[in-house]
C-alpha cells in the first residue's frame, strides 16, 4: 500500500487457479502449449498470406488482422498467467492498466472484425458480380482502419474512467488477469458510471455487432438455399461456417461476460468462460479457418517445403 490522494495500492494479486503444485504445473505446461500454438498458428497465417499472392484478397486481409488480434490477446494474457502459475502472481497497479486497455482494445477490435468479415461474405455470395468494385483494396483499409481505431477508443474510455478511482485494499483480483468488471469490484470509489459504460459500451460492440453479423448470415443462407446444385451450396457455405462458429463462440463467451447480474464476480464459471475466449479460441482459430482451406494449405506448404 502506498498513501496518496487517489490511489492507496500499487500492487494487485491475481488469484491463481489452485494452489496445489502438481494442478499447478499441468496448467503451466497447458498454457504453455496453447500460447505456443497461438503465437506459430498465427504466425504462419500471417506469414502465408502476406507471401503468397494469390491470397492477396479480402477474405484474406482480414483474416490476417484476426491473426494480429489473437497475438495479441494471447501475448497480453498468458505470459502473466504463466507467470503467475510458476511464482510471482502480483501485477503493478500501472501494469494491470495496460492489460485491460490492451485487452479490451482487441477485444473489442475482434468483435467488430467478425461484422466486417461477415459483410466481406455478404458480398461474395449475394452480390459476387459486384463483389471487385464494393470490397476493393481502399475499402478494405478503410474498414480495417475503423476497427482497430473504434477497438482502441472503447478501451481508452473503459481504462480512463478507471484511472480516477481509489483502490485502497484488498487488492485480491478474483480473475487470472485484469479484466475491467474483476478490477472495478476492488474501488473503493463509486463504481456507477464504470458500470453503467461497461454495459453501455459491451451492448453496443457485442449486441448491435452481433446483430449486424446475423444479419449478414441471413441473407447469406438466403442466397444459399436459392443454388439449385448441391456442390454449389456445399462450396459457399464452406467459405463462411468457419467464420460463423468461431463468432458464435466469441460472442456468446463475451457477453456471458460483461453482461450478467452478478457483474464482475469472477467464480469457476467465470474463469472457465475466460480462458475460451483468451487462449482456447486464439488458439483454435488457425486450425477453425485453414483446416478446410484447400488454397491456403497449398500455399502455405508452397512456402514451407518449396520456397523460391
Amino acid at each position: 500500500m502506498a498513501a496518496g490522494n487517489q490511489s492507496f495500492v500499487t500492487m494487485f494479486i491475481l488469484q491463481r487457479f489452485t494452489d496445489d503444485p502438481w494442478l499447478q504445473a499441468a496448467l503451466f505446461s497447458f498454457f504453455f502449449t496453447l500460447l505456443m500454438l497461438a503465437l506459430m498458428g498465427n504466425g504462419l497465417i500471417i506469414m502465408a498470406i502476406c507471401c503468397s499472392p494469390n491470397l492477396h484478397t479480402p477474405m484474406y486481409f482480414f483474416l490476417v488482422n484476426l491473426a494480429l488480434m489473437d497475438v495479441a490477446c494471447t501475448s497480453t494474457v498468458l505470459p502473466k498467467v504463466l507467470q503467475s502459475l510458476a511464482a510471482d502472481n502480483t501485477i503493478s497497479f500501472g501494469g494491470c492498466l495496460s492489460q485491460m486497455f490492451i485487452f479490451s482494445w482487441v477485444l473489442g477490435s475482434e468483435l467488430l472484425l467478425f461484422s466486417a468479415m461477415a459483410y466481406d461474405r455478404y458480398l461474395a455470395i449475394c452480390r459476387p458480380l459486384h463483389y471487385g468494385t464494393l470490397m476493393n483494396s481502399r475499402v478494405c483499409v478503410a474498414l480495417a482502419a475503423f476497427v482497430w481505431s473504434m477497438g482502441a477508443l472503447n478501451s481508452l474510455m473503459l481504462t480512463c474512467l478507471a484511472l480516477p478511482l481509489s483502490f485502497c485494499g484488498p487488492n485480491l483480483i478474483t480473475h487470472f488477469f485484469c479484466e475491467i468488471p474483476s478490477v472495478l469490484l476492488l474501488s473503493c470509489s463509486p463504481t456507477f458510471v464504470n458500470d453503467v459504460m461497461t454495459i453501455i459500451a459491451d451492448m453496443f460492440l457485442t449486441g448491435l455487432n452481433f446483430l449486424l453479423t446475423m444479419t449478414s448470415y441471413s441473407f447469406i443462407i438466403a442466397s444459399i438455399l436459392r443454388i439449385h446444385s448441391v456442390e454449389g451450396k456445399w462450396r459457399a457455405f464452406s467459405t463462411c461456417s468457419s467464420h460463423l462458429v468461431v463468432v458464435t463462440l466469441y460472442y456468446s463467451t463475451a457477453l456471458y461476460t460483461y453482461v450478467r447480474p452478478a457483474l464482475g464476480s469472477a467464480g469457476i464459471m467465470d474463469k472457465a468462460v475466460a480462458v475460451l475466449y483468451t487462449t482456447v479460441t486464439p488458439s483454435l482459430n488457425p486450425l477453425i479457418y485453414t483446416l478446410r482451406n484447400k488454397e491456403f494449405k497449398a500455399s502455405l506448404k508452397k512456402l514451407l517445403f518449396f520456397p523460391k
